[in-house]
Protein backbone atom coordinates (compact mmCIF):
# COMPACT_ATOMS: atom_id res chain seq x y z
CA UNK A 1 0.00 0.00 0.00
CA UNK A 2 1.47 3.74 -1.09
CA UNK A 3 0.23 6.39 -0.22
CA UNK A 4 -0.32 9.45 -2.50
CA UNK A 5 0.27 12.87 -2.17
CA UNK A 6 0.53 16.17 -4.93
CA UNK A 7 0.64 19.94 -4.05
CA UNK A 8 -1.31 20.00 -6.82
CA UNK A 9 -4.09 19.39 -4.96
CA UNK A 10 -5.55 20.19 -1.43
CA UNK A 11 -4.21 18.83 1.33
CA UNK A 12 -6.09 16.30 3.19
CA UNK A 13 -8.16 18.37 6.03
CA UNK A 14 -8.13 15.12 8.50
CA UNK A 15 -6.42 12.18 9.37
CA UNK A 16 -6.48 10.23 5.70
CA UNK A 17 -4.85 10.46 2.62
CA UNK A 18 -5.15 12.04 -0.44
CA UNK A 19 -5.49 8.79 -2.07
CA UNK A 20 -3.59 5.30 -1.37
CA UNK A 21 -2.75 3.06 -4.39
CA UNK A 22 -2.68 -0.59 -3.77
CA UNK A 23 -1.80 -2.98 -6.34
CA UNK A 24 -3.35 -1.44 -9.61
CA UNK A 25 -6.06 -0.08 -7.72
CA UNK A 26 -5.82 3.96 -6.88
CA UNK A 27 -8.40 4.58 -4.08
CA UNK A 28 -9.03 8.77 -4.28
CA UNK A 29 -10.73 10.46 -1.03
CA UNK A 30 -13.39 12.63 -1.87
CA UNK A 31 -12.10 15.98 -3.25
CA UNK A 32 -13.94 18.69 -2.07
CA UNK A 33 -13.54 21.95 -4.58
CA UNK A 34 -10.93 23.61 -3.07
CA UNK A 35 -8.77 25.76 -5.11
CA UNK A 36 -5.14 24.51 -3.83
CA UNK A 37 -3.47 27.51 -4.00
CA UNK A 38 -6.55 29.88 -2.60
CA UNK A 39 -7.59 27.17 0.28
CA UNK A 40 -10.89 28.83 -1.75
CA UNK A 41 -13.90 26.93 -3.35
CA UNK A 42 -14.42 29.09 -7.06
CA UNK A 43 -16.76 31.70 -7.46
CA UNK A 44 -20.03 30.41 -8.72
CA UNK A 45 -22.05 27.68 -8.08
CA UNK A 46 -22.25 23.95 -8.40
CA UNK A 47 -21.13 23.58 -11.42
CA UNK A 48 -17.75 25.32 -11.37
CA UNK A 49 -17.32 23.56 -7.87
CA UNK A 50 -18.11 19.77 -9.74
CA UNK A 51 -15.26 21.28 -12.38
CA UNK A 52 -12.61 21.94 -9.26
CA UNK A 53 -13.72 18.75 -7.68
CA UNK A 54 -12.74 16.98 -10.92
CA UNK A 55 -9.65 18.94 -11.22
CA UNK A 56 -8.36 17.90 -7.75
CA UNK A 57 -8.59 14.48 -8.17
CA UNK A 58 -7.43 14.19 -11.91
CA UNK A 59 -4.14 16.20 -10.52
CA UNK A 60 -4.05 13.45 -7.64
CA UNK A 61 -4.09 10.63 -10.48
CA UNK A 62 -1.69 12.29 -12.83
CA UNK A 63 1.14 12.62 -9.86
CA UNK A 64 0.67 8.54 -10.12
CA UNK A 65 0.91 8.64 -14.35
CA UNK A 66 -2.49 8.39 -14.45
CA UNK A 67 -5.87 10.41 -15.65
CA UNK A 68 -9.60 10.05 -15.47
CA UNK A 69 -9.87 7.14 -18.33
CA UNK A 70 -8.26 5.16 -15.69
CA UNK A 71 -11.42 5.78 -13.66
CA UNK A 72 -13.47 2.82 -12.99
CA UNK A 73 -16.20 4.04 -10.28
CA UNK A 74 -16.89 7.26 -8.59
CA UNK A 75 -19.19 8.70 -5.73
CA UNK A 76 -20.47 12.12 -5.96
CA UNK A 77 -21.85 13.41 -3.17
CA UNK A 78 -24.36 16.49 -3.67
CA UNK A 79 -25.74 18.76 -0.44
CA UNK A 80 -28.98 18.99 -2.43
CA UNK A 81 -29.95 16.75 -5.23
CA UNK A 82 -31.21 20.00 -7.21
CA UNK A 83 -27.68 20.12 -8.17
CA UNK A 84 -27.72 16.57 -10.40
CA UNK A 85 -28.41 18.10 -13.58
CA UNK A 86 -25.49 20.69 -13.52
CA UNK A 87 -23.61 18.88 -12.23
CA UNK A 88 -23.87 16.26 -14.61
CA UNK A 89 -23.29 18.27 -17.50
CA UNK A 90 -20.19 19.09 -15.77
CA UNK A 91 -19.45 15.76 -14.96
CA UNK A 92 -19.83 14.67 -18.85
CA UNK A 93 -17.12 16.93 -19.70
CA UNK A 94 -14.65 14.68 -17.87
CA UNK A 95 -15.21 11.40 -18.81
CA UNK A 96 -15.60 9.56 -22.14
CA UNK A 97 -17.20 5.91 -23.03
CA UNK A 98 -17.00 3.76 -21.30
CA UNK A 99 -17.98 5.64 -18.60
CA UNK A 100 -17.07 4.52 -14.87
CA UNK A 101 -19.74 3.30 -12.74
CA UNK A 102 -20.83 5.97 -10.35
CA UNK A 103 -23.22 6.74 -7.78
CA UNK A 104 -24.61 9.92 -7.01
CA UNK A 105 -26.52 11.09 -4.07
CA UNK A 106 -27.52 13.83 -1.94
CA UNK A 107 -26.27 13.71 2.02
CA UNK A 108 -27.50 16.32 4.61
CA UNK A 109 -23.86 18.19 4.97
CA UNK A 110 -21.02 18.41 3.11
CA UNK A 111 -17.04 19.72 4.64
CA UNK A 112 -16.43 23.61 4.30
CA UNK A 113 -20.26 23.70 3.08
CA UNK A 114 -19.16 22.59 -0.43
CA UNK A 115 -22.09 21.87 -2.78
CA UNK A 116 -20.28 18.75 -4.12
CA UNK A 117 -17.30 16.13 -3.04
CA UNK A 118 -16.57 13.49 -5.08
CA UNK A 119 -14.61 10.70 -4.81
CA UNK A 120 -13.00 7.93 -6.83
CA UNK A 121 -11.28 4.54 -7.60
CA UNK A 122 -8.81 3.87 -10.69
CA UNK A 123 -6.98 1.10 -12.39
CA UNK A 124 -3.52 1.57 -13.62
CA UNK A 125 -3.12 -0.51 -16.27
Amino acid sequence: MKALNTDKAPAAIGPYSQAIRSGNLVFVSGQLPIIPETGAFPEGGVQEQTHQSLKNARAILQSEGLDLNNVVKTTVFLSDIANFGPMNEVYAEYFSAPYPARCAFAVKDLPKGALVEIELIAEAN
